[in-house]
């Protein structure tokens, strides 16, 4: 962790906070998940689904995953840097989004989820908070709850945010 400089903290969640940092080395932009559970070995962090859905999803409306660190004990998600998520974008409009707008974000998050479905992977927290937002680009993000397809049952019961859950 000594390559980035912490910015500021963005973010607290269940598993982590995250944090934008900047590279000491390029000054390149980016989002830290800095994770609250200790990972006392490298094969337990490869192990995450997040790690593991990441690493094979690459995709230009899904969130770039630049690397993971581990540092004592603690783990670390290096993502690539986008401005805000929609949540923060829709709450700060006075007037309804255009609809050629909303016609291009649920475009580009539908490519997203595409990509990962016929990869073998669904999300489970699609919620506004998890969709990044830069300038026109959208992106998916927050891989903690994704799931193989062909992985075995029971799958949890808590599958994504109360609010955005269905019936």
């Amino acid at each position: 962790m000594d390559r980035y400089k912490i910015v500021k903290q963005l973010g607290d969640g269940t598993y982590g906070e995250v944090l934008k940092a900047t590279n000491k080395q390029t000054a390149e932009i980016v989002a830290i998940k800095r994770m609250k559970r200790k990972y006392y070995n490298w094969d337990e962090c490869i192990a995450l689904k997040e790690v593991k859905s990441l690493r094979k999803l690459k995709h230009p409306n899904i969130v770039k995953l630049k690397e993971v660190i581990r540092e004592q004990d603690l783990l670390y998600f290096v993502f690539e840097f986008l401005d805000q998520n929609l949540y923060e974008v829709m709450k700060g409009r006075q007037k309804y989004f255009p609809e050629n707008i909303i016609r291009n974000y649920l475009f580009q998050i539908l490519q997203g989820l595409g990509f990962m479905h016929r990869h073998g992977y669904f999300h489970r927290d699609i919620k506004p908070e998890n969709i990044l937002v830069c300038g026109d680009v959208v992106k998916v993000a927050d891989f903690g709850l994704a799931k193989e397809i062909r992985a075995r049952p029971p799958h949890t019961d808590y599958v994504s945010t109360r609010w955005y859950r269905a019936p």
